[in-house]
């Protein structure tokens, strides 16, 4: 296993977190559906009711999408991190603004997927280009990133990681980057397989049958912020590409 040497010392943890995301453009199809199944909409801030459907109870419905409601419906393409000492949040946003006009839109297809028993909309086929453009985030973007602290280190680590993975975990905060990484919009948390999964499995198919009929515009990529570890993250900024 590599070992890489020893970051400075991490940031207070009340400081806050940023995280790069791909958010469907605000209004559209998919960003409603999202943040309604949720009930909260991340680039508002907004808390939404949640819709009714039918086999499953609003108080379910509440509880098994509450750890994906407080990240807002999103793509994760580089994980939460504190900012290292120096850099600013405007910093971080001009180095988004600008790499994001050199990059060109395209469009993946969606599907309803179980993500080792978390629900997701995930790529249908894999897109290389998502692949990339991740990648192109989590290393342009590293020079703002403060070295985690011990314990977020050792709750990663609690994920039972492959020897790759810890590695990742060193070198970029985060072990499901580069050839871990793997496109998802969560929709649950991680529901154990049986009646209960296929419930909600049966829930969601007739309302992801719009948004999985048509591809993704994959046309941005946005800044958000948890301003402490208790709160939900919410949009700073899109950055629409330009090339």
């Amino acid at each position: 296993m590599a070992v890489f040497p020893p970051f400075p010392d991490s940031p207070d943890t009340r400081d806050p977190r940023y995280a790069i995301y791909f958010l469907p453009e605000p209004g559209s199809p998919l960003a409603l559906f999202g943040a309604r199944w949720l009930g909260r909409d991340c680039a508002t801030g907004k808390a939404l009711a949640q819709p009714s459907v039918t086999g499953l109870a609003p108080e379910t419905l509440a509880e098994i999408t509450e750890s994906a409601r407080n990240y807002g419906f999103h793509a994760t393409l580089k994980a939460p991190f504190h900012l290292k000492p120096g850099h600013s949040e405007d910093d971080l946003r001009d180095a988004m603004r600008s790499r994001a006009a050199s990059l060109a839109a395209f469009e993946v297809g969606l599907a309803l997927r179980d993500l080792g028993g978390f629900l997701a909309l995930m790529m249908a086929p894999s897109d290389h280009r998502m692949t990339e453009l991740a990648a192109v985030c989590v290393r342009e973007f590293e020079p703002f990133r403060a070295a985690l602290s011990d314990r977020d280190l050792e709750r990663r680590r609690k994920a039972n990681l492959s020897s790759q993975q810890d590695t990742l975990l060193q070198r970029w905060g985060y072990p499901y980057v580069m050839e871990e990484f793997r496109f998802h919009m969560t929709l649950s948390k991680r529901l154990p397989d049986g009646p209960d999964r296929a419930a909600v499995i049966a829930a969601l198919e007739p309302l992801t049958a719009d948004v999985t009929a048509r591809p993704a515009p994959i046309d941005a990529i946005s800044l958000v912020r948890q301003d402490t570890r208790d709160a939900p993250f919410v949009l700073v900024e899109r950055f629409p590409f330009g090339a």
